[in-house]
């Protein structure tokens, strides 16, 4: 009843807006909007920015590795005192790879990716005028936009930003005084984070309420997108992990300035004894990693959901195993939450304790490789379209077999202590993570450009962008595999003062010139991106002739997606090449009834069960009546 008198009252609410009861200005329709759609834009845009912010950074470091012995003048022009002779600083260095750690992993690949397609996807393709609470889906990006802020003025304090690598681990971010980046650097990363996580929770209640209560009318669980079952699955980590980082930060603020002794236990600082004692630095790495497991997940779950989509609609075939698919999506989210120790091998952990952590994080993969074949099974035999958008999409799954197989070693106890600290750990997470989720970040852009913007990105430049970046990835993070097998330790600043570390000098040179190569290529999008907002070709409703929801809005963007009543849903998302039918897809707001000579007994079995649920169970205004 509750999630009925939701519906009605924001049934209700658009109705009124659509027709022109007040008017929006400025301000509310572009900058403080709660209309879904835009706020999509805003993630995207801010997304996009800090992602080149952290690229620019790494090129930064990278430079450093390759040529530690050399001095480029024009550093110090940039970074002034942070570079002197043209040389980075050595604890400038270590704050560029916290600060593009962090960037990457929370404020591209958490906040650009899923408060990008969550937020755009979710009420198109659930049949829902907008969020259940579009005021809370405001508040949640410009808590994201504040702490992207507070981030990058980090670089602006006068010791510099924090420095003790995007995992924080005391004694580093403990003691404001171990270093530079310990001092307000830190704190201000500390802030920044708070509202970031804040940012995070509003908008995960704000997904699960609407995808819980404001379904259209047939839509059931089993009739919806994998995508909205990732973002689903995706809210429901954040809500339940992001919480114990936020407690682990505030016993962190606590020993910092407090004299509380948390983390903290024997220290020494330049000869003197501080006065910690009984607290232990393992105890934050709990904390930490039992969010930043499931936080690897909330990275890739929502690029699953998108490539999942955008492979289906390009092979035009149903998804192979859609059943299997969420379950395998459940399996994760529920086991990402028991193997947080496998990063902490190395911190003298029970050898039975780590065994189950072992068992679990081997057992993880199960549900992956499920995934993995069933992408392979929808590409088999397809009349596949190589859109820019598809050919990310395969891309993606190449770096998740490549990066995940390694993944496989790092999960065993007995490896993992002599891989953990090097490269080859570098490697790994970079592929099945940074270099996956990004390429399904971009096949979703490609993909819901002409929804987002009405008009369509260059094909060509789509194509350029995709193969320049695909064989710069692999450039820059396949060899780092061969460096960490050889020992390279990762996050020093130079290997030239170790004499076996020399030979991997050339090696350097040749990553950061596939780094610059890949950076490079990203000009291609950034250009197709910005001028096909404007210039673009414009778009039909349906360009890739889709089956779900969002393709049967009006290209014209209005407060409430569709002018008059939200349409009906019938069948499953995934009815592509179905024998019989006279086109290749059948969109799910076709009845039955129109189409009898491609219907299936299971297609009646389906729609009974879906029409008995929503009986008992109504969610919108039109079944009310």
């Amino acid at each position: 009843m509750s999630s009925t008198l939701i519906a009605q009252d924001h049934e209700v609410h658009h109705h009124d807006h659509d027709h022109g009861h007040h008017k929006e200005s400025f301000i509310t329709k572009y900058v403080f909007s709660q209309d879904h759609k835009m706020i999509a834009r805003q993630f995207l845009v801010t997304g996009i920015i800090m992602a080149v912010i952290a690229m620019l950074l790494s090129i930064m470091f990278r430079i450093q590795l390759a040529y530690p012995e050399k001095s480029f003048p024009l550093l110090e022009t940039i970074l002034g005192k942070w570079a002197p002779g043209g040389r980075l600083d050595a604890n400038f260095y270590l704050s560029l790879v916290t600060i593009h750690g962090t960037i990457m992993v929370f404020f591209v690949l958490t906040a650009g990716l899923s408060g990008t397609f969550s937020n755009l996807l979710i009420p198109y393709q659930l049949g829902a005028r907008d969020m259940a609470s579009p005021f809370m889906n405001m508040l949640s990006y410009w808590f994201f936009f504040t702490s992207s802020v507070i981030m990058l003025a980090s670089f602006f304090v006068e010791k510099g930003p924090a420095g003790p690598g995007w995992t924080i681990y005391p004694p580093l971010s403990a003691l404001p005084k171990a270093m530079p980046g310990s001092g307000t650097g830190m704190t201000l990363w500390l802030v920044s984070m708070t509202l970031f996580i804040a940012s995070q929770l509003m908008g995960g209640i704000n997904y699960i309420s609407t995808i819980l209560n404001m379904r259209t009318k047939g839509m059931d669980l089993w009739k919806m997108p994998l995508t909205i079952w990732a973002f689903f699955l995706t809210a429901v980590l954040g809500l339940l992990a992001f919480p114990v980082l936020i407690a682990g930060v505030v016993l962190l603020v606590f020993d910092r300035s407090f004299g509380t002794s948390f983390y903290l236990s024997d220290i020494v600082v330049q000869g003197q004894v501080m006065n910690f004692e009984g607290g232990s630095p393992i105890l934050f790495q709990h904390l930490f990693w039992f969010l930043g497991h499931p936080e690897v997940y909330i990275v890739i779950m929502p690029a699953m959901g998108l490539v999942s989509e955008v492979m289906a609609t390009n092979s035009r075939k149903p998804i192979f195993g859609y059943h299997a698919m969420v379950y395998s999506l459940i399996g994760i989210t529920v086991l990402s939450f028991i193997v947080w120790g496998h990063h902490m091998f190395v911190t003298g952990m029970n050898p039975f304790l780590g065994g189950v952590f072992m068992i679990t994080t081997l057992i993880i993969a199960v549900p992956s490789a499920v995934k993995t074949f069933n992408w392979l099974a929808t590409l088999w035999r397809g009349n596949i379209q190589f859109t820019p958008a598809m050919l990310f999409s395969i891309g993606f799954v190449s770096f998740f077999i490549s990066g995940g197989l390694t993944g496989i070693y790092l999960g065993n106890a007995a490896l993992d202590i002599n891989l953990h600290d090097t490269y080859f750990v570098v490697a790994h997470f970079h592929l099945v993570m940074g270099s996956a989720a990004i390429f399904g970040m971009l096949a979703g852009v490609y993909h819901w450009f002409p929804k987002m913007y009405g008009r369509h990105m260059d094909s060509k430049l789509g194509y350029l962008h995709f193969w320049l970046t695909f064989i710069g990835a692999y450039l820059v993070f396949f060899p780092m595999h061969f460096m960490g097998l050889d020992g390279v330790p990762r996050r020093y600043y130079s290997f030239t003062e170790i004499e076996p570390l020399k030979r991997w000098v050339s090696v350097n040179v040749f990553i950061t010139w596939s780094a610059i190569m890949a950076a490079v290529a990203q000009l291609a999008f950034l250009f197709n991106f910005v001028y096909s907002i404007f210039f673009g070709k414009k778009t039909t409703q349906n360009p890739w002739n889709s089956t779900t929801l969002e393709w049967t809005t009006p290209v014209e963007h209005l407060h409430g997606n569709w002018p008059g009543e939200i349409p009906t849903v019938y069948r499953w998302p995934y009815d592509y090449s179905k024998p019989g039918h006279d086109e290749d897809f059948i969109p799910q707001t076709t009845p039955y009834s129109q189409t009898l000579n491609s219907n299936l007994p299971h297609d009646f079995e389906d729609h009974a069960a879906g029409l008995a649920m929503h009986q008992e169970h109504p969610t919108n205004e039109q079944e009310v009546k």
